[in-house]
């Protein structure tokens, strides 16, 4: 509204200009759900590299596909990941997975912050270089070190290595430094079992020897092998691959196999709901193919329908065979692993070097470490007649070419067997198709509640606009112009007076999409001399 206009003068106002800028979103945040030596459990954690990884969740560990996974997704230029931790809970042999406790002395509980054999590796120390304003007999300093060896190191260095450091703590109940509080609101190593820590009494005295002070109870417990089940999860509340629902936003989803040797059962219905919520977070599924397969297994396994029952296809990519790379905990020895790490990496390089309408794949998309596959043909790699049959079949494959090296040589969805006929047979057109999807739903809320009228559609068509614009300057579209490139229709051809009355707004975006060229012809022809006539 215009300020009163009270005196003769000049009158400035600002006006809004209806200019609301479309932010693109990530691309490649890739999540991952399997076991981990330690860390949160059903709770996805953001990391952004290894280094990370590590410090939260363990590092390598031989029990754990994912720790590999996650190390050749950054290896492989991948920058963003989301991991959510698994465990066992509930083997039909009594082997589930346990946290390991600790006696304050008191009665009173700690246990280590999540399951596994690492928390029994938890030392603590005491000492008693505390001041004494206001006197308090229970004062003490404490440190956890989340294994024996750091806890000598610090000790001989004079205190550097520590893990956590917890200065004047007390075991006074009513003492504002009381150490299960403080335990309860700062540690990460620990937590307290106590349904009210401000009840413990100061009738214990902090022993600066440890043994009565801090005592082992029950060993913590990896547990089996996880299953099916436990990636699964639930969905309220949300455990296992619902986890991820928690998070903001992923764009790529890695299920590693239970074990280095062992598959998930591809009719168990874990991929089917793997690629169902894909498809309702927007996100692609990368699937392993089973490390039994040979070129004729897999021609067999998926030529007679969908592979594993996975129902949404166009979220999901297969690929074939597996990687042949060295082991690090195994001094470097061969060892066959799941290529869904790999290939997320090289798919978040490829968007960041071109662009996330570029498939992931050709001599560019090399496979970072890679030195065989896991076939067993006596020539170790996929020929051009193996490809012939496969990527027909919508199988991605993964083979040597002479002169560049182990590349991704397929860039087809689950749904991009020839027979489907499908508009989301390449995986480049689906991935820009959910990149746009995101993008404008995060983009267009502040439409909501907006008078619904001619004004507010020519802004639709104004920013949305501008987006689409900006991705065709990039080379995301077929066509030269924008008007081969893409379309914005909001008007009231798509916005009826009914749906005014409805409260609806409706807005049309097309865009022409590019898609790879899979085949290349080359004609040569023999040109004859000129003949006179």
């Amino acid at each position: 509204m215009p300020s009163a206009l009270t005196y003769p003068g000049v009158y400035i106002e600002e006006l809004p200009s209806g200019v609301r800028t479309i932010t693109g979103v990530p691309t490649s945040i890739t999540a991952f759900v399997g076991r981990a030596w330690k860390g949160p459990v059903d709770d996805p954690v953001r990391v952004n590299s290894y280094a990370d990884y590590e410090r939260i969740f363990g590092g390598l560990w031989r029990g754990s596909t994912m720790s590999y996974a996650v190390q050749q997704f950054f290896a492989n230029g991948g920058s963003q990941a989301l991991i959510v931790r698994v465990v066992n809970h509930a083997d039909p042999d009594g082997d589930e997975a346990s946290t390991a406790r600790f006696s304050l002395g008191n009665g009173t509980s700690l246990e280590a912050a999540s399951p596994g054999t690492w928390g029994n590796n938890l030392t603590f120390a005491v000492d008693d270089d505390v001041h004494d304003d206001p006197p308090d007999p229970g004062r003490f300093n404490l440190t956890i070190f989340d294994d024996p060896q750091r806890k000598e190191d610090a000790l001989a260095a004079g205190g550097s290595g520590a893990r956590e450091v917890f200065l004047n703590v007390s075991v006074t109940g009513d003492s504002p430094r009381n150490v299960l509080k403080v335990l309860s609101q700062q540690s990460k190593l620990v937590r307290v079992l106590d349904d009210d820590p401000g009840n413990v009494g100061a009738d214990v005295p902090p022993d600066r020897a440890l043994t009565s002070l801090i005592a082992a109870g029950p060993p913590g417990r990896d547990g089996a092998d996880i299953r099916s089940a436990d990636v699964l999860g639930e969905e309220d509340p949300p455990t296992g691959i619902y986890a991820l629902r928690k998070a903001d936003l992923f764009n790529l989803l890695c299920l590693p196999p239970p074990t280095l040797d062992t598959d998930f059962p591809p009719g168990d219905g874990l991929w089917n709901s793997a690629a169902e919520l894909c498809r309702d977070e927007r996100a692609v599924f990368l699937v392993d193919a089973p490390a039994s397969w040979e070129v004729s297994a897999a021609v067999t396994a998926v030529g007679a329908g969908p592979f594993g029952g996975i129902g949404p296809r166009s979220y999901a990519a297969l690929y074939f065979p597996r990687l042949r790379m060295p082991d690090p905990l195994a001094g470097n020895q061969m060892q066959d692993f799941a290529p869904c790490g790999v290939v997320a990496g090289i798919i978040s390089r490829t968007d960041v070097d071109r662009g996330v309408w570029k498939a992931p794949a050709g001599i560019d998309a090399a496979l970072g470490g890679v030195f065989g596959f896991s076939i067993n043909e006596t020539r170790g790699n996929l020929n051009d007649a193996d490809c012939g049959q496969l990527n027909p079949l919508g199988i991605n494959c993964l083979r040597n070419v002479p002169g560049i090296g182990p590349v991704v040589w397929g860039a087809r969805t689950v749904d991009g067997k020839d027979m489907f006929a499908s508009q989301w047979k390449y995986l480049p057109v689906r991935r820009l198709a959910l990149y746009i999807e995101e993008c404008l739903y995060r983009g267009t809320h502040w439409i909501v509640f907006e008078p619904n009228d001619e004004p507010l559609w020519a802004q639709i068509r104004l920013n949305i606009g501008a987006f689409l614009h900006g991705l065709f300057r990039q080379g995301a579209f077929q066509g030269t112009t924008p008007r081969d490139a893409y379309l914005v229709k909001c008007d009231k051809e798509t916005t009826t007076q009914d749906d005014i009355n409805r409260g609806v707004v409706n807005i049309l975006v097309g865009f022409a999409p590019l898609k790879p060229a899979e085949f290349v012809v080359i004609k040569i022809q023999q040109l004859a001399g000129q003949i006179q006539t």
